[in-house]
């Protein structure tokens, strides 16, 4: 039967939705433990919020004569894209630019090499508060920054950085886990 109270959206966390740490720090198994101290905030992210693209792509094998008589899958990848609005923040510029390439604090002074040097996978989560206080989780045990939009300086904008975060399977073949838990739940 069809219920209301299980439409909702998704928000994100209050005091921060999107986390990285190097692959291989423990990872949450459910949606309200506290994070590793080794995950880093990377701040606001723009009203646009998290998009997941996860769907599998296909194709047809035809006969001769062009009858469809074969559809397989050839693909399922699963990406994260969303934009860091916190242009100043030294993590966010360590996500972006690779985290060797960014020295120094905003108090005495950034320096960002900007280089084809390869991002290396990190685990990733990001936090979202949904209807009635509902707590959920996105876990990705490893993903990669595998694209940047083009950013922007104009005056009527925040300075941004888009995104996309493509995920491989960890050791389980699983790309990322989902938790989600009421408010009124027990759990930590």
């Amino acid at each position: 039967m069809s219920d209301a109270l299980n439409v909702t959206a998704g928000k994100p966390k209050v005091g921060g939705a999107v986390f990285r740490a190097p692959v291989g720090t423990e990872l949450p198994t459910d949606a309200k433990t506290q994070l590793n101290q080794e995950f880093k905030s990377l701040g606001y992210c723009s009203e646009d919020g998290l998009v997941n693209a996860n769907s599998p792509s296909s194709n047809t094998v035809k006969a001769w004569g062009g009858d469809p008589v074969l559809n397989y899958q050839d693909a399922k990848n699963d990406t994260f894209k969303f934009k860091l609005i916190e242009a100043l923040n030294e993590e966010v510029l360590k996500a972006v630019y690779v985290d060797k390439n960014v020295t120094g604090t905003l108090a005495t002074g950034i320096t960002i090499k900007a280089n084809s040097e390869e991002q290396k996978e990190m685990a990733w989560v990001f936090d979202l508060t949904m209807k009635g206080g509902v707590a959920k989780r996105i876990v990705v045990p490893r993903g990669k920054l595998t694209a940047v939009g083009d950013i922007v300086y104009v005056d009527n904008q925040p300075v941004g950085y888009e995104v996309t975060i493509s995920a491989v399977p960890d050791t389980s073949g699983q790309t990322h886990y989902e938790y989600i838990v009421a408010a009124s739940s027990g759990t930590n």
